[in-house]
């Protein structure tokens, strides 16, 4: 066990994407990254670092979202071209599409038990699919503009969803009702998701705040503005402790939930951070941005006790006493402010040591290869070719 507390540390900058990097996910396995990108195309890092990774062709436009299935065997990806993919994500790519939507779709969600899939769109709806059967099941309409996020609970009985209508919308899944409505953002509502045990969802804004809500009360229990621009993305921490965002200010933030405060601000983009994601582990997160980056960081949370790191980062940032989880009146939420000072992490992010993956096309079809060419992709004799558009 460290002695010290560890900072997170960048490990690893994938290179691959020609344009925006958009979304991300770990697998459940932890042993494969899924980023998406303005440039179409999704890519699938290896995290071994000697594999090599595949970029999949397919979506006619822009990706938006992208989630592992939890068996890992499969990966979804939305984009503006109004559809939904799911891929393989090995060296064949095979994809089935679905004509999700009218209008862009913005979010893609498998359930915890990997049977549905929940996705949102710019027509104003959320609809639910059957995975395996890979038919459409039901939609939900109460939105009033576009819907950017939708999440399952962990249980699967409620779906948080949340759009530019400036709402954040529970949905009962079994009556297909809109159960709770949350309605004080001063502008578009940008992200939803569930902590890990389902108690609480967290919402994120254009008007640069993160509020955390105990969905058994429906209370609002936290609210942070520690950003000077939109919110885009977040992440929860498995533990729950921690959550990460990700913003157009450039930085990502670590927020310690337990302690109620600011604890890391991380520079390594330069430009908006589109999307962050912890691993399944925790062990480790992503960040992703308009800078066509794609940042692997090791979080070395777990290096101390939970009590321990807390003693040793206060002793080291001195900030204001914050109040406690459960010391905040659920009618009047502390707001936490950027006035904490804050441990500030700048990796020198050209200078990491591992080198681009080698790169392989795959998918370029809605159908399987031929025998012939997934042989020549296997034994690498094309790996070079595919590969060089990307040095």
């Amino acid at each position: 066990m460290a002695s010290v507390l560890e900072d997170p540390t960048l490990e690893r900058c994938f290179k691959g994407h020609k344009d925006a990097v958009t979304c991300a996910d770990f697998c459940p396995s932890n042993k494969q990254l899924a980023t998406g990108s303005n440039d179409k195309t999704l890519m699938i890092w290896n995290l071994n670092p000697k594999a090599r990774a595949f970029r999949f062709v397919g979506h006619k436009d822009v990706i938006t979202a992208v989630h592992f299935s939890p068996s890992d065997d499969l990966v979804a990806s939305a984009s503006r071209d109004k559809t939904v993919r799911l891929w393989t994500p090995n060296i064949k790519g095979d994809s089935t599409v679905f004509k999700a939507h009218t209008a862009t779709v913005r979010s893609v969600n498998f359930s915890s038990d990997g049977q549905r899939l929940v996705t949102a769109s710019d027509d104003k709806s959320l609809k639910v699919w059957s995975v395996h059967r890979q038919k459409f099941i039901y939609s939900l309409n109460q939105h009033t503009n576009w819907v950017r996020c939708a999440r399952f609970s962990p249980d699967g009985r409620l779906i948080a969803s949340c759009g530019d209508d400036k709402t954040v919308r529970l949905w009962d899944t079994s009556t297909h009702l809109c159960i709770n409505t949350f309605t004080d953002y001063g502008g578009p509502a940008t992200f939803v998701d569930f902590n890990a045990s389902g108690t609480c969802i967290a919402s994120s804004g254009a008007d640069n705040t993160l509020k955390i809500w105990d969905i058994r009360t429906n209370k609002l229990i936290q609210h942070y503005q520690v950003h000077s621009a939109a919110i885009n993305c977040f992440s929860f921490h498995p533990s729950g402790n921690y959550l990460i965002s990700g913003s157009s200010d450039s930085m990502v933030k670590i927020l310690d939930l337990v302690e109620g405060r600011l604890i890391y601000t991380l520079h390594g983009h330069k430009g908006p951070v589109l999307a962050v994601a912890f691993s399944r582990a925790g062990d480790l997160f992503a960040s992703v941005g308009a800078d066509s980056q794609v940042l692997m960081w090791k979080t070395n949370f777990d290096a101390l006790s939970y009590k321990d790191l807390l003693s040793r980062h206060s002793k080291r940032v001195t900030p204001d006493p914050p109040p406690h989880l459960m010391d905040i009146y659920p009618r009047s939420p502390h707001l936490h402010s950027t006035k904490s000072r804050t441990v500030e992490i700048n990796p020198v992010v050209t200078n990491i040591q591992s080198a681009d993956p080698h790169v392989v096309e795959a998918g370029e079809t809605d159908f399987s290869l031929t025998a012939g060419s997934c042989e020549g992709y296997e034994s690498g004799n094309t790996l070079n070719k595919h590969s060089s558009d990307v040095r």
